[in-house]
């Protein structure tokens, strides 16, 4: 979150928070339209991500979408700064689940499921309807800049009822990952599709091309063996009765893809790989769906990288693997 962004976002968590939700809608909308139209360093980023999912869109078709993009991130911010507001009943209405059955079934033996998701539509909203719908909800928040701006999006979504583990350097977010899944019925929703970690990351194939994701998904699912779904959130349309019960014209669908299979042969990284290899796999064909909702501003092809800091998260991966095979 750069350019005026975050200092947007942070002002309007402590004004807008009481406004009607229509008034947020349009205003989102406008504020939308003026970052694209600045076509900052994270606009641009957007646009550069958005030419991998669709390689052959023209100039003008990459800005479109990018437009209809920006618009939807900031729909997202929108909805959030109301999101205590709403009700359950109008929560249910907003989300339409699709594919769940497996999932609920894991959970109804009171067994933990972890969830791979991308920054796609409005996560929060799958969030806040996933502890009323499913159980318990324990997640990983990114730290984000300024501080205060982390603080507003800790208090909001503890008060949609779910657990979250602030993403620390301390090391201990796995451990405490492990504890939330040990023997009970749990979901564990990991927004996984960029890698923040100093090291752990795996490299994948995201559009024909190399990208770097989060490993955590896949080395939680092996070391509880809990089942590991991705899950794709986009947006849609509401109309008629649904959208009376929703107060809103817009709503989510959550699709909750195959379980991705443990491979039986192997190392403990090479299982990871190929397990989130798994899930990328599926969340690269629900963007390619609704590219207008996948909210990356941030680098995570790995030609975009900086060859040198790349280079040496490269090299403390490998050291990270070989301590861990040394029987010294």
């Amino acid at each position: 979150m750069r350019d005026v962004t975050a200092p947007l976002i942070t002002w309007c968590w402590r004004t807008a928070g009481k406004a009607p939700e229509g008034l947020l809608r349009v205003a989102s909308a406008v504020g939308a339209d003026a970052v694209w139209l600045l076509h900052g360093a994270g606009v641009r980023r957007l646009e550069s991500n958005l030419r991998r999912v669709r390689p052959h869109a023209s100039p003008r078709e990459l800005r479109r979408l990018s437009r209809a993009g920006m618009r939807s991130y900031f729909r997202y911010f929108a909805e959030a700064f109301s999101l205590s507001r709403v009700t359950p009943e109008q929560v249910a209405a907003r989300v339409r689940p699709v594919g769940m059955e497996p999932i609920e079934r894991e959970l109804d033996a009171d067994r933990p499921v972890v969830l791979a998701l991308g920054h796609m539509g409005n996560w929060d909203l799958a969030g806040a309807w996933g502890t009323v719908r499913l159980g318990p909800v324990t997640t990983v928040a990114e730290r984000l800049q300024p501080e205060e701006l982390f603080q507003e999006f800790m208090d909001f979504r503890r008060g949609l009822g779910l657990t979250i583990i602030p993403l620390d350097a301390d090391g201990g977010v796995f451990r405490q990952l492990l504890r939330a899944a040990r023997g009970q019925r749990a979901i564990i929703p990991l927004l996984a599709d960029r890698d923040l970690s100093a090291r752990g990351g795996v490299e994948v194939d995201l559009f024909g091309e190399r990208a770097r994701v989060a490993a955590g998904p896949a080395s939680l699912a092996i070391a509880t063996g809990a089942p590991l779904a991705a899950v794709t959130v986009s947006y849609e349309r509401l109309r008629g009765e649904r959208r009376r019960a929703a107060a809103s014209p817009w709503g989510i669908v959550v699709e909750f893809h195959p379980v991705a299979p443990v491979p039986a042969q192997g190392s403990s990284a090479e299982k990871v790989a190929a397990m989130t290899q798994a899930w990328v796999d599926q969340l690269a064909d629900g963007i390619a769906r609704a590219p207008q909702d996948w909210h990356m501003l941030q680098r995570v092809f790995v030609s975009d990288l900086d060859p040198e800091r790349y280079a040496a998260t490269q090299a403390a991966d490998s050291a990270a693997r070989a301590s861990t095979q040394d029987p010294a």
